[in-house]
């Protein structure tokens, strides 16, 4: 995974919150500031770099957008806790539909966020809620369904037991009518399922064909920066994924939201042979 991106000048003369920030910097990564340290209070950091007050909360409002350090009201400015990285492929999806006809106890094992994470399944703190709505425009053209057809939609958040915010918000549709062939797939309370939702479309006799991802980012909204813990300045990254079964039909459809500052996204693409 590439390293932070950072605004260390290279070849120019640096002003001075950015060798104030540059020395914190390589103070951080050295280890000589460690993640959940105090920063010196401000008026020992202007004194020990000779530089004003609004220079220095220039410097700190760096490694802030940087995600290094976080301001705590009335606390100070502490060393930010690393959080988990994920590392999201296009290939997890065929390793999704290889083990979807696994058997349950296989399926048990892990799943697609220990896939991205790494971490092991006694790790994670796993939410889900369903609800039943009415498609609006935007999903009945998804689903090529008329609009205010009933739709069945769930809310995941996943986090690592020893954070305190999801890798991502999800909101993933399925039309009800279809998947109300199976009733356990209504129910909330057997969430996490085993195999996901490739396994749970194979109840129904539902095989996927293909998955098509849009990728776009933008700033996030305050709600969304709070839920994910996004420093300031940080991009929301947005994925829309649509799921095609072998006949070309939607059966399924995510909206992803996932955290600029630790979510990296690989994509590769076999090419035939000449």
């Amino acid at each position: 995974m590439l390293g932070p991106l950072t605004t260390r000048t290279v070849g120019r003369m640096a002003k001075a919150y950015e060798r104030i920030a540059d020395d914190l910097r390589d103070r951080i990564h050295a280890g000589e500031l460690r993640p959940g340290d105090r920063l010196p209070p401000e008026t020992t950091l202007v004194e020990q770099y000779g530089k004003s007050l609004p220079t220095l909360r220039q410097a700190l409002g760096l490694l802030q957008t940087e995600g290094l350090i976080e301001k705590q009201h009335g606390r100070g400015n502490f060393v930010r806790q690393p959080r988990t990285p994920v590392f999201r492929t296009n290939l997890r999806h065929q390793w999704e539909k290889d083990r979807a006809r696994e058997p349950e106890d296989e399926r048990k094992a892990t799943g697609a966020t220990e896939h991205d994470t790494g971490l092991e399944l006694d790790d994670l703190v796993f939410y889900a809620a369903y609800a039943d709505i009415e498609a609006d425009e935007e999903l009945a053209e998804i689903f090529g369904v008329p609009t205010g057809t009933s739709m069945l939609q769930r809310t995941y958040r996943t986090r690592y037991s020893a954070e305190d915010h999801p890798f991502s918000l999800v909101v993933s549709y399925l039309v009800r009518e279809v998947v109300a062939a199976n009733p356990e797939l209504l129910d909330a309370g057997n969430e996490p399922w085993p195999g996901g939702t490739q396994n749970q479309l194979f109840t129904i006799g539902i095989e996927l064909d293909r998955i098509e991802e849009r990728v776009s980012a933008r700033p996030p909204t305050a709600e969304e920066a709070e839920e994910l813990g996004l420093p300031p300045g940080t991009a929301l990254i947005v994925l829309g994924k649509t799921s095609y079964d072998t006949a070309g039909r939607v059966v399924e459809h995510s909206f992803v939201r996932l955290p600029g500052d630790r979510t990296e996204l690989n994509f590769t693409t076999p090419l035939e042979r000449w």
